[in-house]
């Protein structure tokens, strides 16, 4: 990292104009200056209802959700041919948005996802006809050695090319069960039937396979449990407001609170799928579902702290007046909000206020760059923080200090303590230019930048957001003398 040189020429911030006040208590506090409000963009990144892979102007979104059969990919015992999914990836970032996806080897209604080697090898598989399947998939022994051997090398392989890769948001677990869910109801050992599912060794297996190959991307499973509550990943609810709220044993909450996971979320995200027999019915005025499960939304985005959820009705054939209204607010009542309160400098130093309007903090810790912006309204510089977008959880704001690096190299840690009464992660080094900013007026941004070139720009529930430079977020004006 580059630092700020000591010796070189020192210019000094002697003026920053406050944006209107929203707030007298933050205008009342010594150097600081409240920066206005608005309402929160009906989408940003890596949140809210996502749809099926597809070009859609029907509904606000970020993200695009898809399916790969495991032999799509894997095409022998150590051969892979990743273009199907490359070319679902690209697909999806052409339309700037990010990709979550999920591999199985069993799905109900679709030719089997299980590599022709294996079946070679003998595997041994269950034919059914659950789920309107008609003999088309196949249920596979999954802990035939030969399979488990084969999930490892996969595994391993998806790891190492797609961990940190921009294109993907996140990674679901999949490829055990129907539809990659982790069950084979009603093929799950109840009385009179047999269990097709795996094994707890096998589930094991693939869980710790998973968290080994990926440190990046963020991985998800479907049900809580004892089995991976330490391990670095998160949730799917696959019945979103229909059998998400505690009371029978087995809901999700239920699972949650017995796993002692109910407080993962503030590390680890968890989404899911609106119920499909929900996704039509449930934003009406009146609800009009018919049929048992929770049907509470609210409560369970509550619950849960819920990121995004697939809901692929909102896209396709769309809500229309009052209904889509109310799927847009519960889209946005999804994952985080993210509003600057308040900006001081002095001393060579930037200090801003965030807090955190939403019900999860956000996913990944994207760099939160500050840039001068001169009179010709063209970024002068850019330098990154060290601040850490994970850490700014919900109810709890957060004061964050950088040095502004306005005077070439210097050594020495760029943060300071937290001022003030606010509470929350504050900053190591930082990284910026080399070279002195001339004298004058300049306009301070603030922004957190997007990995995926022409991504959808995060962006902040402040009415400063886009006023200087689309995708940046004003912070005030300037002088340097």
């Amino acid at each position: 990292m580059r630092r700020i040189n000591r010796m070189a020429a020192v210019a000094v911030l002697t003026a920053v104009a406050a944006l209107p006040a929203r707030s007298p208590a933050a205008a009342a506090q010594p150097g600081w200056r409240p920066v206005e409000a608005a309402q929160a963009p009906d989408a940003n990144p890596l949140e809210g209802f996502i749809p099926y892979a597809g070009a859609y102007t029907t509904f606000p979104h970020s993200m695009e959700w898809f399916y790969l059969p495991l032999n799509a990919v894997m095409t022998g015992s150590h051969r892979f041919d990743w273009r199907p999914l490359e070319e679902q990836l690209n697909a999806i970032a052409a339309r700037g948005h990010q990709a979550a996806f999920r591999f199985y080897l069993d799905y109900p209604g679709k030719p089997s996802g299980i590599p022709r080697f294996l079946l070679d090898q003998g595997l041994v598989t269950h034919p059914y006809d659950d789920f309107g399947n008609n003999g088309q998939s196949v249920s596979p022994d999954y802990d035939d050695p030969n399979l488990a051997a084969a999930l490892d090398r996969f595994i391993a392989a998806l790891g190492h090319r797609y961990d940190g890769d921009p294109r993907v948001g996140f990674v679901q677990l999949g490829l055990l069960g129907f539809w990659g869910e982790w069950h084979t109801w009603p093929h799950n050992g109840d009385p009179g039937t047999e269990n097709w599912f795996a094994s707890q060794a096998e589930q094991l297996r693939v869980l710790n396979a998973y968290d080994a190959a990926f440190d990046e991307t963020r991985l998800m499973v479907r049900y809580p449990g004892a089995d991976n509550k330490a391990l670095d990943m998160g949730y799917h609810d696959d019945s979103f407001a229909y059998s998400t709220l505690p009371g029978p044993g087995w809901h999700f909450m239920d699972l949650m609170r017995q796993a002692g996971t109910t407080d993962k979320w503030k590390s680890n995200t968890v989404a899911g799928e609106l119920r499909p027999e929900l996704q039509g019915c449930l934003f009406n005025t009146p609800m009009d579902c018919p049929g048992d499960g929770d049907k509470d939304f609210d409560t369970s985005v509550t619950q849960t702290h819920a990121t995004w959820l697939l809901d692929h009705y909102a896209f396709s054939p769309g809500h229309t007046g009052a209904a889509y209204d109310k799927a847009l607010a519960g889209a946005k009542s999804l994952g985080y909000e993210l509003r600057v309160t308040a900006v001081k400098t002095g001393h060579r130093r930037l200090s801003v206020r965030i807090q955190n309007d939403g019900v999860a903090p956000f996913s990944y810790d994207w760099p939160l760059q500050v840039a001068a912006v001169g009179r010709d309204g063209r970024i002068a510089r850019t330098w990154t923080t060290s601040w850490r977008l994970t850490g700014i959880m919900p109810g709890v704001p957060a004061e964050l200090t950088t040095a502004l690096p306005i005077s070439g190299p210097a050594t020495g840690p760029a943060s300071g303590p937290a001022t003030g009464p606010a509470t929350g992660p504050t900053t190591g080094p930082t990284t910026g230019p080399t070279t002195a900013l001339r004298k004058g007026d300049y306009t301070l941004v603030l922004r957190a930048a997007n990995p995926l070139r022409n991504g959808m720009p995060l962006r902040f529930a402040n009415a400063g957001q886009d006023t200087t430079v689309p995708g940046w977020l004003t912070l005030g004006r300037t002088r340097l003398s």
